[in-house]
């Protein structure tokens, strides 16, 4: 049975989120329309973008920042490296002055309450997240950009089977546990050697430990940032951060000044009620 084969930095992604359907796949999809509009003709020809939200992407978009993921997507960004905490400002200064910097380079017109567009009632074939991008030339062309947010931080272009990624042939495919058991038995291999000689189909050994070790230390940040923030999430959904309040009464008011001495001082105990 044909099947895709996945790696574990696409089942583990660092990225903004909430979602990875509605937030990192939308992302993603704007970064890979400006890739579209490059192959096509000169960023500095496009006047106009606007941005077509379907089905799900649409009811849940406010709540998982989908408006604001492909907004920042077209402006080139990263949401990978990206300092979350120059997202609001970013989106405010859009917002405020009604023009966009299309993937840093060329500066286009861009009213967000109208040019990002919440289809609430309608659901393309294919999948419930479908997002259409219509970009305008300076010489009247018009053409249109659809792709879909399948789950994971996935996005398959309209008209593609695979998201337009490489076929890998892994050397112990693993498609459910007792095939994980079958090969750790045949071969004499820790779980963690057989997953590291699959991931070797993609990349060095070097770069997937590196890889592994970035997913880690974004990991460790986000929970130390997390459990020292006051207020409310993002998303307008006015949902109070309750991290900050647990953490106060798990170190017991202890000081600390970075991560290590934050781990250090739950190690000391408080109370846990």
């Amino acid at each position: 049975m044909a099947h895709e084969s996945i790696s574990v930095f696409d089942m583990f992604k660092i990225g903004v989120g909430p979602s990875s359907s509605h937030t990192l796949g939308p992302w993603k999809a704007a970064l890979r329309c400006i890739e579209s509009i490059q192959q096509k003709t000169r960023l500095e020809e496009v006047v106009t973008v606007s941005v077509l939200l379907y089905g799900s992407l649409a009811k849940t978009g406010k709540g998982h920042g989908t408006d604001i993921a492909v907004i920042l997507g077209l402006c080139g960004q990263d949401p990978v490296t990206i300092d979350v905490n120059s997202i609001t400002p970013k989106i405010n200064t859009i917002t405020q002055e009604g023009r966009l910097h299309l993937n840093g380079e060329k500066w286009i017109d861009f009213a967000v309450a109208t040019q990002v567009q919440f289809l609430y009632n309608e659901t393309l074939a294919f999948h419930p997240n479908g997002l259409s991008f219509l970009v305008s030339l300076k010489n009247g062309e018009h053409f249109c950009e659809t792709y879909f947010s399948v789950g994971g931080g996935f996005v398959v272009k309209e008209g593609e089977s695979n998201g337009g990624k490489a076929v890998i042939d892994l050397p112990f495919p693993i498609n459910t546990a007792d095939d994980l058991l079958h090969w750790c038995m045949k071969t004499g291999m820790a779980i963690h050697e057989v997953v590291m000689e699959n991931e070797s189909a993609w990349r060095a050994e070097p770069e997937t430990k590196n890889g592994v070790l970035q997913i880690w230390k974004s990991m460790r940040d986000c929970t130390y940032r997390g459990s020292h923030a006051q207020g409310e999430l993002p998303g307008g959904l006015q949902v109070r951060r309750r991290a900050f309040d647990l953490n106060k009464r798990l170190i017991h008011h202890q000081t600390y000044h970075d991560y290590e001495g934050w781990v250090e001082s739950i190690r000391k105990g408080g109370e846990w009620i």
